[in-house]
């Protein structure tokens, strides 16, 4: 794959062609311009010759002054340099020609009267007027066709020269803003550079380095504020993983060296079949609680890489509720607490892993619910809303402080609670996951009348 231009590349020639399109502009206007000058000139100096002509052909005279005419023709070319003048008859005959090098007689006067021309002999450029006018007042009366022409090569060369300066020096005004671009992004990028610079010496050892918004532009204040949510979130996440190895070390050390514990007093000296048999029921209780927990990383694990699809299908809580009700009657019952459910909802999940949720949420509520109070399950269902779970449980508050860390994986509120007696501490990590998974969010809050949990489910 083709890497991208450098931004001080993309930004430069994005300077260049700016400036080229103004500059062209700007060269285009001014060449129309001066072009224009020359040619509104040359015709104004063509019609104050053709003017001059008309009165002296409209002038009184007779025929036999002729030869005062053509004085009076070659007084007026008098102070038009470079004009040339021809006058012909309507039969064709000439009655007037400047003399010079301009061949009047290949000049074809098929044109409208009064339109200006360019018109280019082996030598010179000329630019022409051509008019018919009649003599009313002396010769005759019939038409005679009058061609002004006026050198314009001076003209030319001075706009050919002016061309080849005004374009070389677009040519350079483009380069040169290009290169000033190219300083200016250069410049700009100082502060994108120290960005870097700051961000390269980040590690995982260093993760508490914070950029600083109020020291960089205000274009990068987002950047910034942007990157230290993300090195906060890294942070968490790696002291989360840190956590979570030294959990998982302690709790499967405490197994191990049970299991070990019990084999070496087992082989340390003779025993009966019956003591053995006590041994390994041991053992497989201790086998059991690591093979739980293992299994519910591996969930975890899985849950987190969306690698669990879902199967979802329609589910009616109450029901599944009521299911989970006469599971843990027994174990409500030995324990002093009730259960009891409101309201009635349906929704669309996985079964299996909702039944896994609120079973998780309601052993929680039951374990940690004082003998002789409720442990209540509400469900609430509004069409086009989200659907509410609640699970609630009296008991003593937790502080708050613990409240946004109950979903982390083996986090406990009382660290010196031992394990059989609350789990390895990943069942609301679980429950967290599932509803996640369900594009749901659950919620904890907790006082002096009790801990509530709420799960909200998109309808």
């Amino acid at each position: 794959m083709r890497r991208p231009p450098s931004l001080a590349l993309r930004l430069t020639l994005l300077f260049g062609g700016a400036a080229a399109l103004v500059f062209f502009g700007f060269g285009w206007v001014i060449e129309r311009s001066i072009e224009h000058h020359f040619s509104a000139e040359d015709t104004a100096e063509l019609n104050v010759i053709a003017r001059a002509v008309s009165q002296a052909l409209t002038r009184p005279h007779r025929a036999e002054d002729t030869i005062a005419l053509e004085q009076r023709f070659s007084d007026i070319l008098v102070g038009h340099h470079s004009a040339a003048l021809f006058i012909k008859g309507h039969d064709g005959h000439t009655l007037f020609a400047s003399p010079g090098s301009l061949d009047f007689s290949a000049l074809n006067n098929s044109v409208a009267d009064g339109v200006v021309r360019l018109w280019r002999d082996p030598q010179y450029t000329y630019r022409v007027l051509t008019r018919r006018m009649s003599n009313s007042a002396g010769l005759d009366d019939l038409p005679y066709t009058v061609s002004v022409a006026v050198a314009i090569d001076y003209h030319l060369h001075f706009l050919d020269s002016f061309r080849r300066t005004l374009w070389i020096m677009i040519a350079s005004g483009i380069v040169v803003t290009g290169l000033m671009g190219w300083v200016a992004v250069r410049q700009g990028h100082i502060p994108l550079r120290n960005i870097v610079a700051q961000i390269r010496r980040i590690s995982a050892n260093e993760l508490n380095t914070r950029l600083s918004p109020a020291t960089v532009p205000r274009e990068l204040t987002d950047l910034a504020i942007s990157f230290n949510e993300m090195l906060a979130r890294m942070e968490e996440s790696f002291q989360q993983l840190a956590n979570f190895s030294a959990d998982i070390a302690h709790e499967l050390r405490t197994p191990v060296t049970n299991l070990l514990t019990q084999t070496q007093v087992a082989l340390s000296q003779s025993r009966n079949v019956g003591d053995y048999r006590e041994i390994l029921y041991s053992n497989i209780e201790e086998y059991e609680r690591m093979a739980q927990m293992i299994g519910e990383m591996l969930f975890l694990a899985k849950a987190d890489n969306g690698l669990y699809p879902l199967n979802t299908i329609e589910i009616d809580l109450a029901r599944e509720v009521q299911d989970l009700f006469e599971y843990y009657e027994a174990w409500a019952e030995d324990r002093g607490v009730a259960l009891n459910l409101r309201g009635d909802a349906k929704v669309r999940a996985d079964r299996l892993m909702l039944r896994r949720a609120l079973s998780n949420l309601l052993s929680n509520a039951i374990r940690h619910t004082p003998a002789g109070n409720t442990v209540q399950v509400i469900l609430d269902q509004t069409p086009g809303r989200e659907i509410s779970i609640v699970v609630e449980n009296p008991g003593a508050a937790i502080p708050p402080e613990h409240l946004s860390r109950l979903f982390n994986r083996f986090y406990r509120v009382d660290a010196s609670r031992h394990r059989s007696d609350d789990g390895a501490g990943l069942g609301l990590a679980i429950v967290k996951s599932i509803v996640d998974l369900h594009d749901g969010k659950i919620e904890v809050s907790s006082s002096t009348e009790g801990t509530r949990f709420r799960i909200n489910l998109p309808d």
